[in-house]
């Protein structure tokens, strides 16, 4: 992030700002990556998403007000016509939350539960694709040797093929598509409430993909005790680890981890130890899980 980037985005915030009225006078950057979050001194949220996604903004904001509507604790989008076009990229405005924190592995399941238990919308979705950037991120990627290329790329094609012929599931619903913790946000104060944020993955799909999310902080990662999980499991109602499609999810989650950590480490040397040291665990090198991945970016 260097501070071109990050005028070049207050130039977009001003913009789609200003399109509703709004100053981007004395905005904060919360974060710049593949999406910019500012904060306006007005306490609201701008989200802006990368080139190309205006219809995903758009489903996002559509997402949220369906949850609300449904009864669902949400991130609330501001009552405006939304997305708006800045530069060739959408931008989204969203209420600021009040003080919260990170929500826990319980939290999280309360809310999935609530989440996968609703019918569908009425508005287009779309369906799930796990698999969406991997194969860029793998050809793209200078961090990588060619003999871990072809491999990586190979056990890609034999997990698509796995991806269509996955054993009977739970039925398909909305899922959130990106559901860790850090998705989940809990309200502080005397009453304590738990919210979804983030529905840029949000789509139809097996609920078994939200789950495996914190199944592998246990399998794979090694980072989440097995009481906190069991205690996931109790509040959702169900352990992923118990059907015969976990290993497929898991894998498919865990080559999305390796791909990220090269793209990371593309940008940043000091991640391709770790990027090297997870493509190493998918070769079978680094013995059996948990592996005790690092987080990275």
């Amino acid at each position: 992030m260097t501070t071109t980037d990050i005028e070049a985005s207050r130039a977009l915030l001003a913009e789609a700002a200003a399109a509703r009225g709004f100053s981007a006078q004395g905005a904060t950057l919360i974060r710049l990556a593949e999406n910019a979050i500012w904060r306006l001194t007005a306490d609201i949220v701008v989200r802006i998403a990368r080139p190309g996604q205006e219809a995903a903004a758009a489903r996002e904001v559509a997402v949220a007000r369906w949850l609300s509507a449904a009864g669902v604790p949400t991130v609330e989008p501001l009552a405006i016509d939304q997305p708006v076009l800045a530069g060739g990229r959408a931008a989204t405005f969203w209420a600021l939350l009040p003080p919260h924190e990170a929500g826990t592995e319980a939290d999280l399941a309360g809310l999935l539960a609530q989440l996968h238990s609703l019918p569908v919308p009425t508005f287009a979705i779309g369906r799930l694709n796990p698999f969406v950037r991997i194969k860029e991120r793998l050809v793209a990627s200078r961090a990588v040797s060619e003999e871990d290329r072809a491999w990586l790329l190979s056990h890609l094609r034999e997990l698509e093929g796995q991806w269509q012929s996955l054993p009977g599931s739970r039925g398909d619903c909305v899922v959130h598509g990106d559901a860790w913790t850090g998705n989940c946000a809990v309200i502080k104060g005397p009453f304590r409430r738990a919210v979804l944020l983030d529905y840029e993955r949000t789509s139809l799909g097996p609920p078994e993909w939200d789950l495996t999310s914190t199944a592998i902080e246990v399998d794979t990662f090694g980072s989440l005790s097995a009481e906190k999980y069991r205690v996931f499991c109790d509040q959702y109602g169900y352990d992923v680890m118990d059907w015969a499609g976990y290993p497929t999810l898991r894998g498919i989650r865990e080559l999305r981890l390796v791909t990220f950590a090269l793209q990371i480490a593309d940008l940043d040397p000091s991640a391709r130890s770790e990027a090297h040291g997870r493509v190493d665990c998918l070769r079978g090198r680094r013995g059996p899980r948990p592996w005790g991945w690092n987080a990275v970016g």
